[in-house]
Parts: structure tokens; sequence; C-alpha cells
């Protein structure tokens, strides 16, 4: 057994075993060792092929020329994989045969000698790079994305060590976070004009469906346009007749082989399918919750854990996209056994995309944050044992039908946030949701009126928490072009005050009006985007100050502002601006003038590491204590307070400004 500290020192380790069962072969030509077709010649001798013969390949990971293998017979003993390891050792052609890891349950989990690196912010960054050098270690990248933070080598054919020397690596002082780069054999994709019955109420097959997210009625006020969604999967028909207007994909990019070419490969249709729910035109056959939005495609094929992975959230956030969605996660258990293992099956988020996906809601939309979405999955299991969906930065959307009633494959929990219209699985009046396919019969249609249209342009039958993953990023892009002010946290509001409760004897509602299938409910994109309106100036009063004072090590700096204001108070926003090289030493306090007895306002608590500045709106949003000033008189001397409790860094306290509505 090995263990993997996802979250740093403190964190709980992630148990994997050594598999019996399993191999990852990599040729020195990156020809596959098992040939898909009879034609095609295997690189290793006959010797070596009849034992091979015992094995099946599994899947492979073409970026890096690796093949994952698998024994015909799951009983196999330890003997058969080790006799065909070292034969595959002996031959000229391979480059390494080495083993695999497996889950609790069964699921196999690849290891490279890579490793995700580090260290706490106020480090120096020669001796971070010295330190890895001591440990052997060759710098592959440097992360930009977080502060020290590195892809780091161990030496070749060093196997299963490199769990050893990621626990040594962690064990120093100075580092905060390591783990081996783990790559599961796949990311499990979210699947399960005419009939787009999740944007109105229409006729499908001569029946009425009524059970829509309102999202033709929301395009009065916004399309979309103005936005630009990142959708990140699999492959992209960025040729298709819905896609191919002039400046509709911005940016593409494969973050796989590193290039800007994210078209499918052979099989590769989800992201199409994925992209017309989002974004797709609307002018030929298939119209997107978002239609005047632009499209970000982001080609991810390599699996799930890899630094690819992170690197396709900081591609997005960096080339302007205000909304991500994302398609995928973890591998579902069965949805139709509740006895499978692998609904108890916890699969932890590692911190090389923890933390690209912070930088995205952070530092995208310049400092407003991208808005990331996931499907929560297709397993009929609970969404809070998946590490991607259910972390904090995230909205995770649950699958309703086309009856008002839950999907019944759509995974459940706490992380649920909101649902929005799929397939369902089961008897339902519809076959899916119609979108855009790969053109030409390539797709999930070939062809087929039954199926779609019949030049296979179109699906008629996407599904999943895949398909009602994407919906909701395209009613978050109309929200965002109606109001580009808003920063994430402020469209998640949104996007749970626009839910309308289905469901409501089955939904398991609670008292804040949160189901563990639904959410907060079904999204309506119309509620949505009348909640963005712009707020009216008129409604508001302005008070600010600005003043540069010192922010000293062990200090406590303040600034104060003088407010003559009529009550009562609806709501207030404040805006502070402040210069520091480590915000992660700040607290930040609004102290209410003293006669409103009201208690001091926390606004920041050392978070954000060796961030540089603060810069920052702060509402009832982002923090609630605010909510509990409403209805005073705010006439009196506010006060902000900013105090430093770390050695080292020093600042500038700029400016603090309030508006308050009345």
């Amino acid at each position: 057994m090995v263990q993997v500290r996802y979250g740093g020192k403190d964190a709980a380790p992630y148990a994997l075993d050594v598999s019996d069962n399993h191999l990852v072969v990599r040729t020195l030509s990156r020809q596959a060792v098992m040939p898909a077709r009879s034609f095609e010649v295997s690189p290793v001798s006959a010797e070596t092929h009849l034992i091979l013969d015992q094995f099946e390949t599994l899947t492979r990971f073409r970026e890096a020329g690796v093949e994952l293998l698998g024994t015909r017979t799951p009983q196999a003993d330890s003997a058969l994989r080790d006799t065909a390891r070292s034969l595959l050792k002996a031959e000229p052609g391979i480059e390494f045969a080495g083993r695999v890891l497996v889950d609790s349950t069964g699921r196999p989990v690849v290891y490279t000698e890579n490793m995700f690196v580090k260290f706490d912010d106020d480090a120096e960054p020669e001796d971070c790079e010295a330190l890895l050098q001591r440990h052997g270690l060759s710098l592959k990248r440097t992360l930009s994305y977080a502060r020290n933070a590195y892809v780091v080598a161990a030496p070749d054919n060093s196997g299963l060590s490199i769990f050893e020397m990621a626990g040594t690596l962690l064990a120093e002082a100075s580092v905060a976070l390591c783990h081996p780069e783990l790559v599961s054999p796949s990311r499990q994709r979210r699947l399960a004009f005419p009939p787009e019955w999740h944007l109105k109420a229409t006729a499908v097959n001569g029946r009425l469906v009524d059970a829509h997210a309102e999202v033709e009625a929301a395009w009065a006020l916004s399309d979309g346009t103005g936005a630009i969604i990142a959708v990140v999967d699999d492959g992209f028909d960025i040729d298709h007749e819905e896609f191919r207007s002039s400046g509709k994909v911005v940016a593409p990019r494969d973050v796989t082989r590193q290039s800007g070419d994210p078209r499918p490969g052979r099989g590769d249709d989800h992201g199409t399918a994925c992209a017309g729910v989002a974004c797709a035109n609307g002018q030929f056959g298939a119209t997107g919750v978002a239609p005047g939005a632009r499209l970000i495609p982001i080609r991810l094929a390599s699996g799930l854990g890899s630094q690819a992975e992170a690197d396709a959230f900081v591609w997005a956030a960096r080339n302007g996209a205000d909304v991500i969605s994302c398609s995928w996660g973890p591998p579902d258990g069965a949805w139709w056994d509740p006895n499978d293992p692998a609904h108890r099956q916890v699969v932890p988020l590692p911190d090389s995309t923890r933390l690209a996906i912070d930088f995205a809601t952070t530092q995208g939309r310049s400092g407003k944050g991208c808005v990331v979405l996931f499907a929560a999955g297709n397993g009929n299991e609970s969404v809070d044992n998946d590490g991607y969906a259910s972390y904090a930065r995230v909205i995770a959307v649950a699958a309703c039908n086309d009856l008002s009633k839950r999907s019944a494959y759509s995974d459940y929990g706490k992380a649920v946030w909101c649902s929005f219209p799929s397939s369902d699985g089961r008897t339902s009046l519809t076959p899916g949701i119609w979108t855009t396919d790969r053109s030409g019969g390539l797709g999930y249609n070939q062809g087929s009126p039954q199926k779609g249209d019949p030049a296979g342009h179109y699906t008629n039958s996407f599904g999943g928490t895949s398909s009602a993953c994407p919906g909701v990023a395209g009613v978050a892009a109309l929200v965002l072009a109606r109001n580009p002010a808003l920063r994430w946290d402020q469209v998640r509001e949104i996007l749970r005050q626009a839910c309308v409760r289905i469901d409501t004897a089955g939904g398991n509602y609670d008292a804040t009006g949160r189901s563990p299938f639904y959410g907060y409910g079904r999204v309506s994109a119309r509620k949505a985007v009348e909640l963005a309106r712009p707020p009216q100036p008129a409604a508001a009063l302005v008070f600010q100050v600005v003043q540069d004072v010192p922010i000293n090590d062990f200090q406590t700096s303040t600034l104060t502002l003088p407010v003559a204001a009529p009550g009562p108070l609806q709501s207030i926003k404040v805006a502070v601006d402040l210069d520091h090289t480590y915000i992660g030493d700040l607290v930040v306090r609004l102290l209410p003038p003293a006669a409103l007895g009201a208690a001091p306002v926390l606004l920041h608590d050392r978070a954000g590491g060796g961030t540089d500045n603060l810069k920052l709106t702060y509402d009832a949003v982002n923090a609630p204590a605010l909510a509990g000033l409403k209805g005073t008189d705010p006439s009196g001397t506010w006060t902000l307070e900013v105090s430093d409790t770390a050695r080292a860094d020093r600042g500038t306290l700029r400016s603090l400004r309030l508006e308050l509505s009345f």
C-alpha cells in the first residue's frame, strides 16, 4: 500500500494498493504493445506476446504513449503480472513496464514519475530549487497559478519509490503541498430548433412537454452576447455550422497535446454536444442556452488528476473566460445497483487542480473570478464523495427530467447547488436533450432521423448531468452578459435565488429551501437575468476616504470615514484598497459607528497566502455579517482596521469606500 496526502502535512492520507491484475507499458516507438488491428505488428517478441495474450488493453494515454493492460481473468495472481513485467523489461523496444495502483473499489490509477510541489509562499525561489536538487529532483515547470509551485521529475525508473520521495519532501519545513501525479485511466464523461424542450414549453412526438428552464423567456433581456464560456472536454467540432460564425470560437486549446487545435479524436463526441447546450448559435439546427456567448473550446484528453487538467483552468482564466463548464469527473457507480461498492468511493481533488481552480475564481475576470461549474455525476450516489464537484468554489449541477422530477441517475448530496433539465434514463416523454453533434454522422447520430437529423449534425438524446452542467453554464453567461460587474460568488447567489422549487413532495427540501436532489431547485434563466439587473446609481450614497496609511509588522492600521446619511439602511458595500506583498498576514475588520451597537464585521482573515494586494468589494454575499446592518442608521464614524499578524512583509492602506443603499 502507498499513501498520498492531498492538502498538506496534516491532511488525511489517500491510500492505494498495488494491483495484481494491471500493468502499464510504454514502448520506445510509442506504438501500442498490443495492436488493436490485425495488420499492425506488435513491437515485442513472440514469447512475450504469448504471455500478453492473457491481458487486454484497458486504455491508452496517447499523449504519453502509455498503455494500461489488465488480466483477462480478474482473479489472476501477481505471478502472471510479474512474469509479463519481467519479459517486457527485457524487450529492446520497451522503455518501461510498471506496476499500477488501485483504489478501494479496484479502479486502476497510474502513477507517473512527476510530482506537484508547492513551497510556503514566503520561501525564496532559489532556496526551493536548491532543496529540490538536494532531493535528486529535476525541475520541469514553474507553475504560475500558485506561488512557489512546481512540476518536478524524479530520476528515471524511480517506480513506487516516488511515494516515499514525496512523503520525505512533504516533511520538509518549507514544503506546504506535495503529491505524485496520479492519473486515472479516463475522466468519466457525464453521459447517461425542433424539440428543444429544455428551453421552452414545446410539443415532442405530439405530446406537450412543460418542464423547461425558462430560457427563451430570458433572451429578451440577455442572449449572452459579450460573455465567454470555456468548455473543458474531450474535443470540439469547431467547424460545425453552429460554431462557424466569425468570432464565435476564441483561444482554442488542446492542453493534452499543448496545441491550438481542440478538434476531437476518434470517439470524442462529448465536448461538441456540451458546447452546443451551452452556446450553439441557433442559426441552423440547435440553439444553446446562451447563443450570443463566445466559446473557448479546451480539449482535455489526459486522465483525471493530470497536470493538463489544472492547465485547462489556467488557460481559460487567462484567455478571458467568464464561465468554465466541466461535464466530467471521477467514474460513477452503477446508478441502478445500490450495492455497487463504487458508490462509497471517495475521490479527492488534487492540490495541483485545486489551486488552478482557486486561480480561476480569484484572478479570472480581472479579479471578479470565473464561474466554475461541474456536473454532479450520474451514479445515483453522493456527490459529496466527489472532490471535484463538491469543492467549495465549484457549482455542482444535478439533472431533472421532462416531468420535473429527479433524473434517476443524478447524484445527490449537500454539494448540489441547482438542477437543470436533462434526460432521465427511464421511461420519459423525450429521449433527452437536442444539441449539436459532430458533423456528418461522426458522433452520436450517424445520420438517422430517429436519433436527430438525417445529416447527422445533431443528436436528440444527449443527457446526464453532462448536459445539465453546460445548461447552467449558459445561464451564468446570460447573467454576466447583462451585468459584467458581478463576482463569481454573486452569480452563484443569483442562481440560488433564481431556482424554482420542483417535486415538492419528493424533493426533501430543508428549512433553508435546499434539496439533496435539486439543490435550491431547477434554474430559471428568466428569473436569473431579471435578478442580474445592474443596480441603479441613484439608489445609493457613496462615501470615501483616500489616505496612505503604512501597514507595519505586528501593528494595526486604521482609516476613519465620517458618514452623515438618512436611515434606515437597506444594504452596504465596502470597497477596500490596500497594497501588501503577503495578504495572508492580514486581518481586516470594519467597525460600525459606536452608536449602532453593532459588532465589528470581519472582512478578511489571513486568506490568500502570498497573493499581492487586496482590492475587493465586500457585500452581504461574501461578507454575510454586513446583512446584519440592514435597518440601522449608518450616521457616525466608520473605521477600517487592518492588523498585520506576521513579520517581513509590509504595505500601505490606500482607501475605504462605502456604498450605502436606502
